[in-house]
Formats: C-alpha cells, structure tokens, sequence
C-alpha cells in the first residue's frame, strides 16, 4: 500500500522539473525546417558567426556557404568548440549525435553531444528498468551516477540508460549501455523488452533539453549483481517496486532520482500495477509518451 501522501508528492516533483519551457525559443532551421530551439541568449550568440549563420528576428539558419552535411558538420564543430573554450557547455564527450529535422528527415548534420541542449536539437536515448522477480516480491535495481557525470551527478538513475549516438541503433546502444554500466552480456542485455517511448522538453543550465527515451524492461535473475565497467556508476541497490514511488518522491538530500529516469521508472510502475492506472498521474503521463501507450 502506498502511503496517501507519496503520489500527490511524486506528481508534483515531475510536473515542476519536466514542466516544458515558459519563455519563447527562438527557432533554428535547415531548408526551412526546425531542428533546434534556442534561449534568447544563446541565438544571439550564435549569430554572432555571421560566417556560419544568417539571424532573421527569432530564427537562424545557415549560411550559403554551409548547403551540405559535411560543411554543416564541420561549421556547428567549430562553434562548438568555441563555445566550450568560452565555459558555455557542459563537459565535452567527443561524441556526435545525428541531427535531423524530423525522425524520418535526412541528417541535417552531426553534433559534440555537449553542444545537444545548447542548440536545443531533438535527441534519443535508451534506458533499461532493471527487474528482479513478480508480482508482490518484484523489485527494481536503481544506480548511483558517479560524482564526475557532467550531468545529474551523484543522482540515482536507472539500472541502464545513454544516448544513442550518430551512426548507432537502439538495440546497439541498449547492448553496449547494458554492459559498460551494469556488466549485463549481450545475451542477457537482448531479453530486454520494448516498452515504448517517453518525451522530454524542458529547459535546463545547460539549454534545452527535447529528448525521446526508448523504455525498456528487463527481467534479471535474482542471483545477478550488477557490476559497472566504465565508472560511471557508483553504487546499485535492489529496491522493492512497492517503495520505488516514495523515493521517486523526494526533491531533496542524497537520494533524488533523476529526472529522466524518475519518468521511466513511473512508466514501469504503472504497467506493472503498483501504481492504479486509474490515478491522476496517469493522463498526464500519458501526455508524454508515445503513440500505443
């Protein structure tokens, strides 16, 4: 039985922290297209380049000079590395992301994953509920983030999550993911199952954040421990589903679950009825997800 007052709590911590973005954004186009939402600030630092851009009242786009993928990759590089060398991204990854205009739409050009939320460009994601067992015994495995993550760190998260990168699949990125972050092989990593997409748009420090997550569950055996092999997570703990809410709950301290993973993990409870389908927090998290959820 979950305590009355977690639910209220929990719903109110998401709507605050994925609420979307209350100020205008300024657009940045390709051929007309969106691919990118700007701060007010950050478009007119970026029109500073006047080589690389044309500004025209609240959006962007590329200069004549920058008409093919190649020449757009190596333009948004060079601004981006100026705008690392000026402190305004988060930690350099060196690792690209494919920008498009839409899921089906050519790549526009390809992205420093750090430079993703300045330039507001839509990202994906993958990230894996961790399970052990049904029904009244289930339970979830949750991961600290290690104290050096450029973003969310120390916060807990999901067993499993990262960014698809350019040139990268779904299923590859949930493979790889699954065995630097937790030391699940492949064979184990591919009984993942599809439980569909959740949607981000807020903005953050660091610019705005317009990312779709690919949900998956997967069932561990209960004699598994997870085992980090990168050092990007710290800690793993093995939680009952029933008092997942009441930690997804809480806005403060050491233990505050990330944003992103806190929707997943909601996601997951719902589905697997810890928490009433019938509840208010449903229809608006249904609000976020995608289509046949």
């Amino acid at each position: 039985m979950i305590e009355a007052r977690i639910l209220p709590a929990l719903h109110a911590r998401l709507a605050a922290l994925l609420a979307p973005p209350r100020e205008s954004l300024c657009r940045f186009e390709v051929d007309g297209a969106l691919v990118g939402e700007l701060t007010p600030a950050r478009f007119r630092r970026v029109a500073e380049f006047a080589d690389l851009f044309v500004a025209e009242a609240n959006h962007v786009r590329f200069a004549e000079s920058c008409r093919g993928l190649f020449e757009r990759t190596e333009a948004m590089d060079r601004v981006a590395r100026t705008l690392a060398a000026e402190g305004a991204l988060s930690a350099w990854r060196d690792e690209r992301y494919e920008v498009r205009a839409g899921p089906f739409a050519p790549v526009a050009f390809l992205l420093e994953r750090a430079a993703a939320r300045y330039f507001g460009v839509a990202t994906q994601a993958v990230h894996v509920n961790g399970l052990v067992d049904h029904g009244v015994h289930a339970s979830m495995w949750i991961a600290r983030r290690s104290p050096a993550k450029a973003i969310d760190p120390g916060k807990l998260d999901n067993l499993v999550g990262g960014g698809l990168a350019a040139g990268s699949s779904v299923a590859a990125t949930l493979a790889k993911e699954a065995w630097e972050e937790a030391g699940i092989d492949a064979a184990l990593a591919s009984q993942a199952t599809e439980a569909g997409t959740v949607h981000v748009r807020r903005l953050q420090p660091d610019g705005l954040q317009r990312e779709t997550i690919h949900v998956h569950d997967l069932w561990l055996p209960r004699e598994f421990t997870p085992d980090n092999q990168d050092g990007e997570a710290v800690e793993h703990r093995l939680i009952a589903l029933a008092e997942v809410p009441a930690l997804l709950a809480q806005d403060s301290g050491p233990d505050v679950v990330t944003a992103d993973a806190s929707l997943v993990a909601l996601d997951a409870l719902i589905r697997l009825g810890v928490i009433d389908a019938d509840d208010p927090i449903h229809p608006w998290l249904a609000a976020l997800c995608g289509e046949g959820r």
